[in-house]
């Protein structure tokens, strides 16, 4: 039963009295019935009449539900119901008199009672510090740092810089024969200039310590000694290290070697029966050989027509050949028929050389001739005795600048040609160049004796 249903029917309350004895009809409505219907005929929900008040929602159903327990102090009680009496139009005063009639304040807590902290006792008389004695401590305080920072100005402005060197290890030192640099190392005071002086270099190197007190500084090399000499400034005091180091690093001069040289072919004193002459052999330490020949005389029986131009002394060459990777070289030579002096020098890059010399014999036996395709594209077809040549074939070929082409025969050979400008020919070792300046087709035999001739073979 609630609080509400007891005080309808007539309950005496705590001090003996019933609603009637207080005025109060015993079949009355109640308190929370009155508020309701106070509200209703207002036309307003509890929300709306927790905006007006400002009382909250809860409270104003805990009111009109008779639930006093839910509700704050009394004090705070009252005063929600004055203000709400005010709102629905009743009247304040005998709302809180039917409240009180109808025990509601026997449900409201009463006040919380204030515990009165005891004064706390008074501390122990301890030090005291006045603000004197606090300003005299500061002051002395701060004269002792000044102090310490004099003594550390002093003691540095009185001391000069350190300086060691920790690469080198060694003051003496040889480094290897293609070196060009060296990094030197080493410890000073911090921010210290470090000073590294050469001999033979007007103006010095300078770097400066770091915040730890290292420093390093990369030289140039030259072959033979360098003389190194390190020094070390305080930037800020201006005084000098007391020690210097010396630092000698020695560069070994390069052994310059001659290359080494092997002529396989020819041999000295051969005798060959065309002018292709094969000369092959190795080397060492040279990228390159080069071949050359000079006409020494002719032959027995050797026509006067056939020497080179220019006769005894001729020079055929030099001709760079390319050494392979495994030293080996090999190259033709095409001489003329006569006596030649064959000499082949190899050339290191340092321009050391080394040189041998074979003495040959050429006596041709029919006709041999060289066929080369410059300046643009030939077609070629070649007759050899009398029959077609199976290196062009009977349609014959067409070869691109660069090629060279050797053919021999007893009697002669014809080689007609697409475009002559392009076709170079050596007869038996003697260079006649094109026979003609023209890019029409053309057809040339060659013989050992005479001039080459036209023909009209196609």
């Amino acid at each position: 039963m609630t609080a509400r249903n007891d005080v309808r029917r007539g309950r005496v309350d705590a001090r003996g009295d019933t609603h009637a004895d207080r005025g109060f009809a015993a079949d009355g409505p109640t308190l929370p019935e009155r508020l309701v219907e106070a509200r209703e005929l207002k036309g307003v929900d509890v929300y709306r009449a927790e905006r007006d008040t400002k009382i909250r929602a809860r409270y104003l159903q805990a009111l009109e539900a008779g639930e006093y327990g839910e509700l704050p102090a009394s004090v705070y009680t009252k005063g929600f119901l004055r203000n709400y009496a005010l709102y629905l139009g009743l009247d304040p005063d005998e709302v809180v008199r039917q409240w009180r009639h109808e025990g509601g304040d026997t449900f409201i807590p009463n006040e919380p009672v204030l515990d009165v902290p005891r004064p706390l006792e008074a501390p122990r008389q301890g030090l005291t510090f006045s603000p004197v004695i606090v300003v005299a401590a500061l002051l002395t305080v701060l004269i002792g740092v000044f102090a310490v920072y004099l003594g550390i100005q002093l003691v540095r402005f009185a001391k000069p810089p350190t300086l060691a060197v920790t690469s080198p290890v060694t003051a003496v030192v040889e480094v290897a024969e293609d070196a060009t640099r060296f990094t030197f190392a080493g410890t000073s005071t911090p921010k210290a200039s470090v000073t590294i002086q050469e001999a033979a270099r007007e103006q010095p190197y300078r770097v400066t310590a770091d915040a730890t007190g290292r420093w390093t500084a990369d030289v140039q090399l030259r072959r033979g000694r360098n003389e190194f000499t390190i020094s070390a400034v305080d930037p800020e005091t201006m005084k000098p290290s007391d020690n210097t180091e010396q630092v000698f690093i020695t560069v070994p001069f390069l052994v310059l070697e001659a290359p080494t040289l092997t002529v396989d072919s020819p041999a000295d004193g051969a005798q060959f029966e065309n002018g292709a002459i094969p000369v092959k052999g190795s080397t060492t330490n040279a990228p390159t050989v080069a071949v050359s020949a000079v006409y020494t005389g002719p032959v027995e029986g050797q026509p006067a027509s056939v020497a080179p131009a220019g006769g005894k002394g001729a020079k055929v060459g030099p001709k760079t050949v390319k050494v392979d990777s495994d030293g080996s070289f090999e190259t033709p030579l095409g001489l003329s028929t006569g006596k030649w002096q064959l000499t082949v020098t190899a050339t290191s890059p340092e321009g050391k050389s080394t040189t041998l010399t074979r003495d040959i014999s050429i006596r041709y036996k029919g006709v041999t001739l060289v066929v080369e395709i410059k300046n643009g594209r030939a077609w070629l077809k070649v007759w050899v005795d009398g029959k077609v040549s199976k290196v062009t074939g009977t349609a014959g070929k067409v070869y691109s600048p660069g090629k060279v082409l050797t053919f021999t025969a007893k009697r002669a050979i014809e080689v007609r040609t697409g475009k002559s400008s392009a076709t170079y020919f050596t007869l038996n070792g003697k260079d006649l160049g094109r026979m003609s300046n023209k890019g029409n087709p053309e057809t040339w035999k060659f013989e050992p004796r005479g001039d080459p001739v036209r023909t009209d073979r196609s």
